[in-house]
């Protein structure tokens, strides 16, 4: 990433400090995600993931901007002074600039996640592209009110994970880290706000922590959100802010004996596995 589009997203992300008390979950540390020769993280997909201590939480959102949604999710992350990475779709984002300028100066990190959220595996090689880098235009033009060659900030996640070696190695070439996640509560699935709050924590419980998947667009998702930001200050967990960062992807190995659970579900379902 070029060093005055890392300083312009950290200076964006930096802004005045929140007055939060005591009682609200807030944000533990700040991790800075080198991308310099890009990389992939994420257990559901990866046989790698972030250097997170146990207990340590990233909070990740999916498909936003969503008049009527998104505002209510970052009404709960304020409440608790939680930041959070939004990985918008660019067509989302063009239709709601001022929605997908506020997640950025409310202090989040806006990420992308494709143009039109097409299964790139079934698109060629150019059209994946092509959909991938308007989806970087699309958000960049919402958020900043321009686009540049690369996108602001390097953070790219596959709609459905469906990614291909081909997209990974171009998307490496470009400093660009490509996210999965460690674990989701598939809201994606017909399930009321009390069932998805319950299978997300005991899912956090089994995992002590990781990469958490989440949809701004999902009705029971923004209905449960509160509860589960409280949830996780009840329990002990503590929320970990991700920004672009120089230098290398630094990792942790996946334990003995993973296997791809995405892959597993890609190739049993044409739908893929949400995201």
């Amino acid at each position: 990433m070029r060093p005055i589009a890392l300083a312009l997203v950290l200076a964006a992300l930096s802004g005045p400090a929140l007055a939060c008390g005591p009682d609200a979950l807030g944000v533990s540390r700040t991790l800075r995600v080198g991308t310099l020769g890009g990389g992939a993280v994420g257990l559901k997909t990866y046989p790698r993931t972030l250097p997170l201590a146990p207990g340590e939480v990233v909070l990740t959102f999916d498909d936003g901007p969503m008049p009527g949604k998104t505002e209510r999710v970052l009404a709960a992350l304020d409440a608790e002074c939680v930041k959070a990475t939004f990985f918008m779709i660019g067509r989302n984002a063009a239709a709601a600039p001022r929605l997908a300028a506020r997640v950025l100066q409310e202090g989040h990190t806006v990420a992308y996640h494709s143009m039109t959220h097409p299964n790139m595996r079934h698109l060629g090689v150019a059209a994946a592209q092509a959909n991938i880098d308007k989806g970087f235009q699309a958000v960049d033009e919402a958020v900043y009110g321009d686009a540049w060659n690369e996108p602001r900030a390097p953070f790219f996640r596959f709609p459905g994970f469906a990614d291909s070696p081909a997209l990974d190695s171009w998307l490496a070439s470009r400093d660009i880290v490509v996210f999965g996640a460690d674990l989701w509560a598939g809201d994606w699935e017909p399930m009321t706000p009390d069932q998805e709050l319950a299978r997300l924590l005991a899912r956090l419980d089994r995992s002590k922590g990781g990469i958490v998947l989440l949809h701004d667009i999902q009705p029971r998702t923004v209905a449960m959100l509160p509860r589960f930001l409280r949830a996780l200050k009840e329990k002990g967990y503590r929320i970990v802010h991700l920004v672009p960062g120089p230098g290398p992807l630094e990792t942790r190995p996946a334990p003995a004996g993973w296997t791809s659970e995405t892959e597993r579900i890609l190739r049993s379902s044409a739908k893929g596995a949400g995201g």
